[in-house]
């Protein structure tokens, strides 16, 4: 009895099992089921709105399309991406048409030069295109370090680093060393890679009038208690308007408040001071009255590239830790060989700094005598023709374009709608009649 009674109740257990396991076994293909049914009807459970997905409908694209689309309807010719089929210079070639050229940053006419032709062909020889890695891994060349230790040179600093862009440089260098403690505070024209570095920091960023020190003077003596390290963002020579900072008082700013300077000096070297080295020698200051000096090796060092010059300390900190320059390949060796020769033509034959700036004088002159407003500038290497509205910028270009001058507009939201512009560029090899005759054509255009 109790042999029958103990065997009915190990099958009775045996049945439980596997009872179990079909109900185990059930349920796993009913969630199977489930989730492939789920798979099937995602996206009608999660639907995602158009203008998500479709690239046409990215911020910006529309307003972009109604741009051109109202070019096309007023018969604007596209200003832009004009194929030059040589050097350009003061003088270029497009479309088998000679033009007198004021679209292009060849500031001492060294793009081109022999001798930087030369060390570039036998960088190319000796080194190949490309470091082709990061200089810390395994791209570090000779040129490299000659390079930066020829501008640090240059600029009177204790050390340099050289980047591949120069508006990656203001963009990593802002970004590495300022944080979400600090206050950057920029002139309300400066350009877009510091405004870049400035978001990317983190950082409080302000804007404060152009070139107006007792504005930032005001503004700092209520903000700077709140904020650990402060920055002043400024250039040396602005792009747009053609003019500068007066440093001595910025400087003076900058020592009262305990705050650090960065000048991109983009497009003042090679331009201001006696011997090209940009605005701290055209005040006559030392060159610790910054503590950050930007350049770009794409204008008068005929390269490509950007570089920071400043304290020994910090330079070699961002030389093994910013992310611009540690996670990007190094310098191309002919670039960087182009730029070292660049220098040392520019040490060497200080005149084409002298020229430059008697071209500028000249044509700031022939342009105000002609009626033309030229805003604030100071008849440097950048002189505006101020027309007040886009449309009225890219006709001026086009109807210029025809006669044979090559120069481009600057309009809205690059600066604003009743400050749109021609921006003219100068060389050093302009000659007088071709100023006077663009000068005198553009009257002619606008009347």
């Amino acid at each position: 009895m109790s042999v029958k009674k103990s065997l009915f109740g190990f099958s009775d257990v045996l049945k439980l099992q596997m009872a179990r396991r079909k109900m185990a076994s059930a349920k796993a293909k009913t969630e199977e089921e489930e989730e492939l049914s789920l798979r099937d009807v995602r996206p009608s459970v999660l639907p995602v709105p158009a203008r998500f997905s479709d690239p046409a409908q990215f911020p910006g694209v529309q307003e972009y399309l109604t741009m051109l689309g109202a070019a096309e309807t007023l018969g604007v010719p596209d200003p832009f991406f004009h194929v030059h089929e040589g050097i350009p210079a003061n003088t270029t070639r497009i479309g088998g048409r000679e033009y007198i050229n004021f679209s292009n940053y060849n500031y001492l006419n060294l793009n081109g030069h022999p001798e930087v032709a030369a060390v570039a062909k036998e960088a190319i020889d000796r080194y190949g295109t490309s470091a082709s890695a990061s200089r810390m891994v395994s791209g570090e060349r000779p040129l490299h370090g000659e390079l930066e230790r020829a501008l640090a040179d240059f600029m009177g600093t204790e050390d340099c680093v050289a980047m591949v862009s120069g508006h990656a440089t203001n963009v990593t260098v802002i970004g590495h060393l300022f944080g979400k403690r600090d206050l950057i505070l920029h002139d309300s024209l400066a350009h877009n890679s510091l405004l870049q570095g400035a978001l990317l920091s983190g950082a409080k960023r302000l804007t404060f009038p152009h070139n107006d020190w007792q504005a930032l003077d005001e503004m700092l003596r209520s903000l700077r208690p709140s904020y650990e390290r402060v920055l002043i963002a400024i250039e040396g020579l602005y792009s747009m308007d053609g003019d500068f900072p007066d440093l001595p008082r910025f400087t003076e700013i900058r020592d009262r408040y305990k705050a650090f300077m960065l000048v991109d000096e983009a497009h003042s070297l090679g331009v201001m001071g006696a011997t090209g080295r940009g605005i701290a020698e055209h005040f006559g200051l030392p060159r610790n009255c910054a503590d950050f000096w930007m350049g770009t090796l794409s204008k008068t060092f005929s390269g490509c590239g950007g570089f920071i010059a400043g304290n020994k300390l910090i330079v070699n900190y961002l030389r093994h830790t910013a992310p611009g320059f540690l996670y990007s390949v190094g310098m191309s060796p002919p670039l960087a060989a182009a730029s070292l020769k660049c220098l040392e033509l520019l040490v060497r034959e200080p005149e084409r700094c002298r020229a430059l700036r008697r071209t500028g004088r000249l044509f700031l002159e022939l342009c105000r005598t002609e009626g033309l407003d030229t805003g604030n500038s100071a008849g440097l290497s950048i002189v505006p023709i101020i027309v007040g509205s886009s449309i009225g910028a890219v006709k001026l270009s086009g109807k210029l374009f025809e006669r044979g001058i090559n120069v481009q507009p600057i309009f809205a939201p690059a600066v604003e709608e009743r400050q749109a512009r021609l921006r003219f560029f100068l060389c050093s090899e302009h000659t007088p009649a071709q100023l006077e005759t663009t000068a005198k054509a553009t009257a002619a255009a606008l009347a």
